[in-house]
């Protein structure tokens, strides 16, 4: 494929997103994993652009978006989200996530619900108990204390499969993931934590208006399909769907993933 245009930046208040906005057609805006940034949708982006404007985004403290240190919410990410898309004039965009962009899917339909016409929620969760919280918080620590070199491999056996991790074919990719995780920022990283860990939408999820596609990795051990489960049963009307890869399925299996995204939004 062609390559993307050069990355811009919007400002909402003092947070500016970096993204890449490619192809024509609807609005379809891809928010990436944590750890990862814009370039975790390559395949997707390149699949999907024939019949879509795709916007993909870099969050606040990853790629090449303002770094925030100071504790926030996946309501302030969902609402950085939404300023972009007021400031480009967009229009209500098909907003797909995966992971942490899965939350701010989440966040976004129930906080802004006329800048999105359809939200896909992808190997995510809604809500963390105790145990999930204390979760994150030992990944927090370690981040503090020993730096993202120290957690990135584990990063990765969680986020793929043991095939695809030993696919000589896919080195190449995850050599590159394994580079983006560990530039970021560590107290940035350690931010996103702290919001990933506190998310609870569970009540809100109830006032989803917005068709919504949920997708479950059925190999997927950080976030198991019975997450998927309860979202779905939260978000009326909401459709549910499985594919057969770990947590980052759009990079392990993107004409699977592109697939259903299609098939969703025929």
């Amino acid at each position: 494929p062609p390559p993307p245009p050069p990355p811009t930046t919007v400002s909402k208040a003092m947070t500016q997103l970096n993204f890449i906005k490619q192809g024509q057609g609807p609005l379809l805006v891809l928010s990436h994993a944590l750890g990862c940034d814009l370039h975790m949708w390559d395949e997707v982006a390149a699949r999907m652009e024939k019949d879509f404007t795709v916007l993909r985004y870099d969050h606040r403290s990853h790629g090449s978006s303002t770094l925030v240190t100071s504790p926030f919410s996946m309501a302030d990410m969902a609402d950085d989200i939404a300023a972009l898309l007021a400031s480009i004039a967009a229009g209500p965009a098909h907003f797909a996530g995966t992971s942490l962009g899965g939350m701010v899917a989440q966040s976004l339909a129930a906080r802004h619900p006329s800048a999105v016409r359809s939200i896909v929620i992808a190997n995510s969760a809604g809500y963390y108990d105790d145990a999930g919280r204390a979760g994150w918080q030992a990944r927090m620590d370690a981040v503090a204390a020993n730096g993202l070199d120290a957690i990135a491999d584990g990063a990765l056996q969680r986020w793929f499969t043991p095939a695809f991790l030993s696919d000589p074919a896919a080195a190449p990719r995850l050599a590159e993931l394994r580079r983006t995780l560990v530039a970021c920022d560590p107290q940035g990283y350690i931010a996103s934590c702290g919001a990933v860990s506190q998310i609870d939408f569970r009540e809100s999820n109830r006032r989803i208006a917005c068709p919504a596609l949920i997708i479950a990795g059925t190999q997927d051990a950080a976030t198991p399909p019975a997450l998927s489960q309860d979202m779905h049963s939260q978000i009326a009307g909401s459709r549910l769907a499985d594919i057969d890869a770990a947590h980052i399925s759009a990079v392990e299996l993107p004409d699977a993933f592109t697939a259903l995204l299609r098939e969703f939004l025929k």
